[in-house]
């Protein structure tokens, strides 16, 4: 019987199959805050002029933007 090639018989796939990105892992699933009205640290992307307007009345400008989120979900809900 015959030895099989040293090679592969398509490099290319070979070589696609060496390179392949690896997988990343999935993120872990974070269980919400157990304790109420407890805030969390996120990152957003705002537009510059809603950023200028809640920071024109100076600090407290993140408060701001929580208490008008307040109260848009109050008015949706």
């Amino acid at each position: 019987m015959a030895t099989p090639p040293r090679r592969p018989t398509n490099p290319f796939a070979a070589a696609e199959a060496a390179f392949k990105p690896a997988k990343k892992p999935a993120a872990p699933v974070r269980d919400p805050s157990t304790a109420p009205n407890v805030r969390e640290l996120v990152s957003i992307r705002i537009d510059r002029a809603v950023l200028d307007h809640f920071q024109e009345d100076g600090p407290g400008w993140q408060d701001r933007i929580n208490d008008a989120l307040r109260q848009w979900l109050a008015a949706k809900g």
